[in-house]
């Protein structure tokens, strides 16, 4: 069964700084390319950052030069480090393993301005 679980969200000021960890289970984690993806109030889910089962980046526009998404497959964990925080990144952050449809619950992050 594949379960996917995210952590790492919370209320943060504007300018500050979180880290997102996704743990994966139940999937040969280190040959499937993972992904973070965002979904404010109102607006449609969209891409954050994603990256292949080598290790190449992908970011959106709006994360690029403030996150970076990284990957340990030894633990079978995703990760976000997001920094210079906006009230406009405010939204439940989910990860997904490309390909296999699978996501998880999300995990909220609030930014105050």
């Amino acid at each position: 069964q594949v379960q996917l679980v995210e952590s790492g969200g919370g209320l943060v000021q504007a300018g500050g700084s979180l880290r997102l960890s996704c743990a994966a289970s139940g999937i040969i984690f280190r040959i499937n390319a993972m992904g973070w993806y965002r979904q404010a109030p109102g607006k449609q889910r969209e891409l954050v950052a994603s990256i292949t089962s080598g290790g190449t980046t992908n970011y959106a526009d709006s994360a690029k030069g403030r996150f970076a998404i990284s990957r340990d497959n030894a633990k079978k964990m995703l990760y976000l480090q997001m920094n210079s925080l906006k009230p406009e990144d405010t939204a439940v952050y989910y990860c997904t393993v490309y390909g296999m449809g699978y996501w998880g619950k999300g995990t909220l992050v609030n930014v105050s301005s």
